[in-house]
């Protein structure tokens, strides 16, 4: 690996040199892009794209079936779970570089770092079980691997790191995971297909997107029991916070439209239409004014501004995108 050397103290002697000698030439060094980072789930591949450019400028493999990223705690680097290749890779978050890649992480589809980051869990969708991991730094410990039929998808936790929680897609119901004990003290049946699980602020109602129907239902997971259904579009899937504490976002992948639901009221509060087919994950840019989203059945990202919920701009990816993530919103709420 070649060695990279800090200019800054020494650059103005340089160009006193280049003053004095018209042959020599200085070159700065080329900017940092602003990095979004794509699984190409269907092809194993991640995809980088220039932020600014709005275009891809390297495709890479990376392992089977990469589903699902995030930031590890240290945000130094971005965790990319290979669920059939059974291993995880860690990304340089700034640039999609490889720094690492840890085998032996089976069947991660679905993962999530405990709010205490002491524990690292690990949803097995193909294999009907939640692993729960030991989290230190970049080293992740095998502690209990919790039975869990059918079809684990997605994770949340309660802030205090208690419990977690994990929709079964295949059995409809919901699971509640002590992480003192390593069991399940809990299970509740939901309705059809659960997939995205998001928890309100103040810890108060888990929101769960069913897939295999048309809306999210609201569970007061203390008690145990559906409190309310909010009607939203077909393939209710996935969410992502807008980050004002109070709005969050829902991909219907049936639909192909995203609805946004006020936590504080749950209820939706509006719908952005006219999208690729298949969206599915997202991220929002720092300044809070773009969308990102995975469209899976259209090979493409696209770019929503959110102020009038228009679709921008789309750019070509690999087959299947899924998982997304951009640098900025290493600590976004």
């Amino acid at each position: 690996m070649s060695k990279s050397f800090n200019l800054n103290p020494i650059f103005p002697y340089f160009l006193a040199l280049a003053f004095l000698l018209p042959g020599l030439t200085v070159q700065a060094a080329d900017p940092v892009k602003r990095t979004a980072i794509v699984l190409n789930s269907g092809e194993a591949s991640v995809s980088l794209i220039d932020m600014d450019k709005r275009a891809v400028y390297k495709t890479f493999p990376i392992g089977k079936e990469p589903h699902h990223l995030m930031i590890t705690p240290d945000q130094k680097s971005v965790l990319v779970a290979n669920a059939a290749g059974d291993d995880v890779v860690f990304l340089d978050p700034k640039n999609g570089d490889i720094q690492s890649r840890l085998p032996n992480i089976v069947d991660p589809y679905h993962i999530g770092y405990s709010p205490n980051k002491k524990w690292f869990i690990a949803a097995g969708n193909r294999l009907d079980r939640v692993d729960i991991y030991a989290a230190q730094n970049q080293e992740l410990k095998l502690v209990k691997i919790v039975k869990a039929a059918k079809t684990p998808s997605h994770i949340a936790f309660t802030n205090d790191s208690k419990l977690t929680f994990v929709t079964l897609q295949d059995s409809n119901e919901l699971i509640a995971i002590d992480l003192a004990s390593h069991e399940i003290v809990w299970r509740m049946p939901i309705g059809k297909m659960p997939a995205g699980v998001w928890m309100t602020p103040g810890d108060k109602h888990l929101l769960i997107g069913l897939t295999g129907s048309d809306l999210v239902q609201v569970v007061d997971w203390k008690q145990q029991k559906i409190v309310k259904e909010i009607k939203t579009g077909k393939g209710a899937h996935n969410f992502r916070p807008l980050g004002d504490k109070r709005h969050i976002f829902l991909t219907n992948r049936v639909d192909s439209t995203i609805s946004i639901i006020d936590m504080e009221k749950l209820e939706k509060v509006a719908d952005i239409k006219g999208l690729p087919s298949g969206p599915d994950c997202m991220d929002v840019t720092a300044d809070g004014k773009e969308l990102w989203v995975t469209f899976r059945f259209a090979k493409k990202v696209g770019i929503i501004d959110i102020a009038s919920r228009k679709l921008v701009t789309t750019i070509p990816v690999g087959k299947s995108p899924h998982g997304i993530f951009f640098h900025s919103n290493a600590a976004w709420e």
